[in-house]
């Protein structure tokens, strides 16, 4: 009798967890950033995530048994996520102001949530669909009080519309293999690509010189915001995130990555001193109101039956 209700909090905690590591993980993107080039940083930490996962493969303590399972919907889910999504990321903000940069991200669970209505036939309530206009709605906002900085051009666009697509894709994708392959399976196929792709674009950024390639990880401060970036933002989250997509619904499972968003904020005013108003605590109190909105569960339902 208590068992849904018991999978239902482990999810549900599954997803804060990630998405809160997720919204700490720039002070880490700050430090390796000072330190390398963004395609030196992503292949080092996608590496270490790649062989820890495959320690962790080999020691048989995971379930990964890919023999005889087909490999392609694998190699799609890496291609949008890490490797599109951070792509379009990237690019959006390098050219694109920080209000419509964070405007489009924040779109990512209303566009998944749509188009999860025709893909895999999961109809949000007027309620859920509400609630995450109300959690976008606080993202927005937050936006709107940094400062923008940067202007808009068609690189920017495309590459926000490239992470929207990507993240979106993503979401679908999962859902729909989630009973195919395990969370580990998933996450595994993550991160090879990931480390793949993004070890070849490193090593052209830096011609070959594998010296260069490995000069930033002499800094101990680099070596520590890869180690987060790399364990607990790509192995634990990736792995966790897919966790939560095999159990619940695309509506319920990607608004939590406005829950990034709020973290952000306040890590940002505790642990760098950024400013923080009255109204970016409204905000952020409306992405909550909204992530709890959307996961609450159906009173009207239960009456029924």
């Amino acid at each position: 009798m208590n068992r849904a209700p018991i999978t239902k909090n482990k999810t549900v905690l599954a997803a804060i967890t990630c998405h809160s590591f997720w919204g700490m993980s720039f002070m880490a993107s700050r430090v390796a950033l000072d330190a390398a080039p963004v395609f030196l940083v992503l292949s080092h930490r996608f590496l270490l995530a790649f062989l820890l996962m495959t320690l962790l493969r080999f020691t048989r303590l995971v379930d990964c048994n890919l023999r005889k399972k087909a490999l392609l919907p694998l190699l799609l889910l890496g291609l949008f996520q890490p490797v599109c999504y951070f792509f379009g990321e990237q690019y959006g903000l390098l050219h694109s102001s920080t209000i419509f940069s964070g405007v489009m991200i924040a779109l990512i669970p209303i566009a998944a949530t749509l188009a999860a209505i025709p893909v895999l036939g999961e109809k949000p309530t007027l309620r859920q669909f509400a609630c995450s206009l109300l959690s976008v709605g606080g993202v927005i906002g937050i936006g709107l009080l940094t400062r923008s900085s940067g202007s808009l051009d068609w690189i920017g666009l495309a590459g926000l519309l490239l992470a929207v697509f990507s993240a979106m894709s993503f979401l679908l994708l999962a859902r729909g293999i989630a009973d195919r392959y395990t969370p580990f399976e998933r996450t595994y196929a993550m991160v090879c690509v990931g480390a793949l792709v993004f070890s070849l674009l490193a090593l052209l950024t830096v011609r070959g010189d594998v010296a260069a390639y490995l000069r930033p990880l002499g800094e101990h401060s680099y070596r520590i915001a890869i180690g987060f970036l790399g364990i607990c933002c790509s192995v634990l989250c990736f792995f966790l995130s897919s966790y939560v997509i095999t159990d619940l619904p695309v509506a319920k499972a990607s608004i939590f990555a406005n829950l990034s968003t709020a973290v952000s904020v306040f890590v940002g005013a505790v642990f760098l001193h950024e400013p923080f108003s009255f109204v970016g605590l409204i905000c952020c109190v409306l992405i909550l109101l909204g992530i709890y909105g959307v996961n609450a569960p159906d009173t009207r339902s239960k009456k029924k039956e």
